[in-house]
């Protein structure tokens, strides 16, 4: 291959503030060479590092991440942000892997400020990988457009996985090697092909705005006198209109493995009393 035709990665790193940026800017003081197209981002903190971070950039075209910590036990900003990134990047991993997208495009690594050498070490062995494993998509025999699809299913269920792995993002171990268990392609499947969306029948909604006013992220379209609508876009999937929905109503449905009926058109969604029926006929 020519020097033309060489693959050039674009490359990103999310670097925590305290430790692993200071190791960045000791490499550049002490002039150890890494590869230019490597950008980096500064965070304060890698427990900051959001899976939607991660996956929206490769969404928008990052043929490789790099996130970098201070070392374990010794986080400086949030004495146990590193171990939120760790189990973080795990879960990732997986769901780059049900995406169909080599894992190995993700790394996490550990510099501190007077680790130079090691930050740059790091940064030449990580990009010679990535050139090795070639274009995001084009080389595990993704078309581009499908790739975006999967991504950004993926990036709309990040508050859903949130919420179900809640208790194994917030592991805080030791044993860096148990985090690598705490996900499994099976049970990522499971939980990708089985997350649930909410609808509200207009059969039985009564238009009370319980749900809208329990929603978290106003994801409820509702008015008085109105059928309610789930915005699909916004909801995250909680289930808490389901189980704020009065029982006499029993308005809001749990879906799951089908897809959610079609809202209301504006201009029939008002809601007719019994009283008023009765008056009008």
């Amino acid at each position: 291959m020519s020097s033309e035709d060489k693959f050039i990665p674009k490359m990103l790193g999310i670097i925590c503030n305290w430790c692993c940026y200071g190791g960045a800017d000791l490499c550049g003081v002490s002039r150890f060479q890494y590869p230019t197209y490597i950008r980096l981002i500064r965070v304060m903190c890698s427990g900051r590092i959001d899976m939607k971070h991660i996956l929206t950039a490769f969404l928008n075209g990052a043929d490789a991440i790099f996130c970098g910590g201070c070392h374990i036990n010794d986080c400086h900003y949030n004495p146990e942000g590193n171990y939120d990134a760790l189990s973080m990047v795990n879960l990732c991993k997986k769901l780059l892997e049900h995406t169909g997208i080599n894992p190995k495009r993700l790394r996490l690594e550990w510099v501190s400020a007077g680790e130079g050498i090691r930050f740059a070490n790091i940064m030449n062995e990580f990009a010679k990988e990535v050139e090795e494993l070639g274009p995001l998509g084009k080389s595990e025999g993704i078309a581009p457009d499908e790739m975006k699809s999967r991504f950004e299913k993926i990036i709309k269920l990040i508050p859903y996985f949130k919420l179900v792995k809640m208790k194994e993002l917030a592991i805080h171990n030791p044993d860096q090697e148990s985090y690598t268990r705490l996900y499994t392609a099976e049970e990522i499947d499971k939980l990708i092909r089985e997350a649930p969306s909410y609808w509200i029948d207009p059969e039985k909604c009564q238009a009370c705005m319980t749900c809208a006013k329990r929603c978290p992220v106003d994801a409820i379209i509702s008015a008085k006198q109105q059928v309610h609508i789930v915005d699909q876009e916004k909801c995250i999937k909680c289930g808490t209109c389901l189980a704020a929905c009065p029982p006499r109503f029993g308005a809001v449905t749990k879906v799951v493995g089908a897809p959610v009926p079609p809202p209301l058109p504006e201009d029939k969604r008002a809601i007719i009393r019994k009283a008023r029926k009765e008056k009008a006929s």
